[in-house]
């Protein structure tokens, strides 16, 4: 049985990636080591895990994640009070809201919220 998702993205410099996600995030690091070129990071019950790919090309990235949220608009404004660039909240024909943001190394989040 399925019990859980952390996604695995790529990033080219461990620090830049830790300080977006805690300081513009609000992600914390997960875990008590610190490990070589591996980064995992947590807020609330979401886990994103990052490896090591110096040689990654952000024009070239195309790693995506869509996380649920239960409110929506209150992430947003912590996204835009922390000077993180994101698109506005939109009202998609799938019944969600949502909006997305670009990390440091072109790893696409977008954050979608029910609105049934």
């Amino acid at each position: 049985m399925l019990t859980d998702i952390n996604p695995k993205l790529p990033m080219r410099d461990k620090a830049i990636t830790r300080d977006f996600y805690l300081n513009k995030l609000g992600f914390h690091e997960f875990g008590n080591a610190d490990y070589d070129g591996y980064l995992m990071v947590q807020k609330d019950n979401i886990q994103i895990h990052f490896f090591e790919f110096k040689e990654l090309d952000p024009k070239e990235n195309y790693g995506q994640v869509y996380i649920r949220t239960d409110d929506i608009k209150v992430l947003h404004q912590f996204v835009k009070d922390q000077n993180a660039k994101s698109t506005e909240l939109e009202h998609k024909p799938w019944m969600q809201m949502e909006f997305s943001i670009l990390d440091p190394d072109s790893n696409l989040l977008t954050f979608g919220q029910s609105i049934v």
